[in-house]
């Protein structure tokens, strides 16, 4: 039998890309906020279009809705909710949840226990986006 992707492309280094209204600002966010460390930027100077962050195996990618819009004609309008969010786990949810507020991060859901293992927390990006902060418990 045949795998179950046999006749595709070889898939790899899957990363998730947030569209967002600045570049700068959203990567500011996550580098100092969550650990990110940027390890890719086009153009290299000046205004960016694209960012690309990394913490731990995860590569979240940081584009500019209007280029998105520009170059590639996607329907990016501000208008529709969120549909992804970028996870961090964390030993602390409820320290981390506060140091977060205390830096002006909107917080959006305040840590609290859930599926009798886990206690979470949701703050926003600066394009609206949700951020978990998880721990098991």
């Amino acid at each position: 039998m045949a795998p179950p992707h046999a006749g595709r492309a070889d898939f790899r280094s899957p990363s998730v890309n947030y569209y967002v209204a600045d570049v700068e600002a959203a990567a500011r966010f996550y580098t100092q906020r969550f650990g990110f460390v940027e390890r890719f930027r086009t153009p290299s100077e000046g205004e960016p279009v694209h960012v690309e962050l990394r913490l731990g195996d995860l590569v979240l990618g940081l584009a500019a809705r209007s280029a998105g819009e520009a170059m590639h004609g996607l329907p990016l309008g501000q208008g529709s909710p969120p549909r992804a969010e970028v996870v961090v786990w964390t030993d602390d949810v409820d320290a981390a949840y506060a140091a977060l507020l205390a830096e002006g991060v909107p917080g959006v859901s305040a840590p609290h226990d859930f599926l009798g293992a886990l206690r979470a927390a949701w703050v926003l990006d600066p394009d609206g986006n949700p951020v978990e902060i998880v721990a098991r418990i």
